[in-house]
């Protein structure tokens, strides 16, 4: 394995965790709810839930940040290397999988771990495990589909 060091951005990412840390604790100080994407776009859907506000304000800094980004730098390509049925299927997948695991990856592995949840750190563990195996299975046992 060797590390490209031309796209290796530290920096970045530094800034990126750090944002992504200030805006799940700003969040949970300010509104005493979780940055869980899946349980914010979850709550949405619900009828009546009456604190919509908050949840669309949510989305939509998460869907304008791009724009935000491309005032002061262009925007990394964007590079998917699967056909749709392959996305809609894990998109399935990846979206019941956060019902029955009670959280996604931001509920658990950022807002869960902070606070030192046992379930999350459960549930962070079952995450990691899951995707070692898929990426072992299709790289090495499949022959990298």
């Amino acid at each position: 394995m060797t590390i490209d060091w031309q796209a290796f951005t530290p920096w970045s990412a530094l800034g990126g965790g750090a944002l992504i840390g200030l805006s799940a604790a700003w969040l949970l100080h300010a509104n005493g709810r979780i940055a869980g994407i899946s349980g914010i776009v979850g709550g949405l859907l619900q009828r009546p839930a009456g604190d919509h506000g908050w949840r669309l304000a949510f989305i939509a800094g998460l869907l304008t940040a791009p724009l935000v980004w491309k005032l002061f730098a262009p925007l990394p390509a964007l590079v998917i290397d699967a056909d749709w049925p392959v996305l809609v299927i894990a998109g399935l997948v990846v979206g019941i999988s956060t019902r029955y695991g009670a959280g996604c990856t931001s509920g658990h592995g950022v807002c869960g771990l902070s606070r030192l949840s046992p379930r999350s750190m459960a549930a962070t563990v079952a995450f990691m495990a899951s995707g070692f195996v898929t990426v072992y299975v299709i790289r090495h046992l499949w022959g990298g589909l």
